[in-house]
């Protein structure tokens, strides 16, 4: 039995939303302004689907989901998690090294979007996608107390490591 650890990190802008809120670990929170990404903008899911990739040595998020293909234009990010889930889980070529999820730790760095209240819906969405169990998933938020880009609510970001289990 040997580990491998994942990290991703994924950061995107803020605009003046629409009152639609954002989107993070699949899960809609209010908030007044709004995520830009080519995709749907899931920072949370994003970082997450980075550190599954990196820590099964699959490849990276760019790769596998470019911005310049127009496929991947507002697509699900739940979609994308689904599609690296099936890749880094299901591999039937090889069933002897497929990996387990032992634990993913979370990490949202924003200003004023508050993750506490969300906490529970979001680790049960992400089990619920990767198919494991809540118990297995945390996710915490921090903001920039002020400062810098994050601090002045231009940006979010989301940091994320996975343990695997071979």
């Amino acid at each position: 039995m040997h580990y491998r650890i994942g990290l991703g990190i994924d950061t995107h802008r803020l605009a003046p939303g629409d009152g639609s809120g954002i989107l993070l670990g699949g899960i809609r929170i209010p908030y007044e302004k709004q995520i830009v990404a080519h995709s749907d903008g899931d920072v949370l899911i994003h970082a997450l689907v980075d550190a599954i990739l990196g820590a099964a040595r699959l490849g990276d998020i760019g790769t596998l989901f470019s911005n310049e293909l127009a496929e991947n234009k507002d697509r699900c990010s739940a979609e994308m998690l689904e599609i690296v889930r099936k890749k880094a889980f299901d591999n039937i070529d090889n069933p002897i090294q497929l990996p387990q999820i032992t634990n993913i730790d979370i990490v949202i760095e924003a200003e004023k979007v508050k993750i506490s209240p969300y906490r529970e819906k979001i680790c049960e969405k992400l089990a619920y996608l990767l198919k494991i169990t809540k118990e297995q998933v945390f996710v915490k938020g921090k903001t920039g107390e002020g400062v810098g880009p994050i601090g002045q609510e231009e940006l979010i970001r989301a940091t994320v490591v996975v343990l695997l289990e071979y």
